[in-house]
């Protein structure tokens, strides 16, 4: 899991009580009866009072959520509208969807798996993981950035990446690793697509996941990259993009879709269903909406 992402799997409490009484009397009075049959409703009712607190315990657990990393801003604004309406506010772990899935398959205590690649879904389906196919969500963007002295300006089609690449302008460019990030493969195509993959290969910084190719690119190091657009999007990032460098969302045909699916895994908690059918409804799919996701027809 990549080092900002956060884990806690949930807890449940288990409570045992066990209670053996011996008496002998050869012959009880009424007071003796009644004194017994007081002692075994209370027993009962301290019984049912215990069954009820585990029950309440286990449905006040959060969801636990393995998302990709460019739901990061998305998601964590979805937990705390989820909790202002009472809910419990969901534990996420982000990370590429491709790691996230592999360590879903070892057993990782995952509820719902938030995938930016609807293959690592469709592979937990066919190995009998999920609860159903689950749902597409959003479609995904790409942004390129050009950092303030990278001696090029981002532009839609890459011409003047192109043209930096030409004339050994670049020295280090960020994106995710295609070889598990979803964002990175899209990356790759649209290099590929404007005959720019083999110029930039070697100079390339490769990010476990989108939202940290993200921080490479804008640490100052790199020329630029191309990471997600709602990463771009968001409050932290948009504040530190204003005035610094340049970027560009690309345009879809230059990659496949990033079609983006969720899906219930089979441990799934009734709290983490309940957190489920409230990414659905329309105050959340406008979220993903505002984060730049091309929202799915409900």
């Amino acid at each position: 899991m990549p080092p900002h992402a956060t884990r806690a799997p949930g807890a449940g409490l288990r409570s045992t009580t066990s209670w053996r009484g011996t008496a002998r009397e050869t012959h009880p009075g009424p007071a003796r009866h009644a004194t017994v049959n007081l002692a075994r409703v209370l027993l009962l009712a301290l019984s049912l009072c215990l069954a009820g607190a585990t029950t309440g315990l286990q449905a006040a657990q959060p969801a636990i959520v393995a998302a990709a990393s460019d739901l990061k801003f998305a998601l964590d604004e979805l937990g705390h509208a989820y909790a202002g309406r009472g809910g419990p506010a969901p534990r996420v772990a982000y990370g590429s969807s491709g790691n996230l899935a592999q360590q879903i398959e070892q057993g990782a205590p995952f509820d719902i798996f938030m995938s930016a690649d609807e293959a690592f879904v469709q592979r937990l389906v066919e190995r009998g993981l999920t609860v159903d196919e689950g749902t597409l969500y959003g479609i995904g963007r790409l942004v390129l950035y050009a950092a303030p002295a990278a001696g090029f300006s981002a532009d839609a089609h890459l011409d003047g990446l192109a043209t930096a690449l030409r004339a050994d302008g670049i020295r280090r460019f960020a994106l995710a690793n295609p070889e598990h990030a979803p964002y990175g493969r899209a990356a790759r195509a649209a290099l590929q697509a404007r005959g720019l993959w083999s110029l930039l290969e070697s100079r390339l910084v490769l990010g476990e996941n989108v939202s940290q190719a993200a921080q490479f690119a804008l640490g100052g190091d790199c020329d630029g990259g191309i990471f997600a657009l709602s990463l771009a999007l968001s409050p932290a990032l948009s504040s530190t993009l204003a005035g610094r460098g340049n970027w560009v969302t690309l345009p879809e045909t230059l990659h496949p879709p990033l079609r983006q699916r969720m899906v219930l895994l089979r441990r799934a908690s009734p709290a983490a269903r309940e957190f489920y059918a409230f990414l659905l409804q329309t105050d959340a799919r406008a979220v993903f909406e505002r984060y730049g996701f091309t929202l799915p027809a409900p």
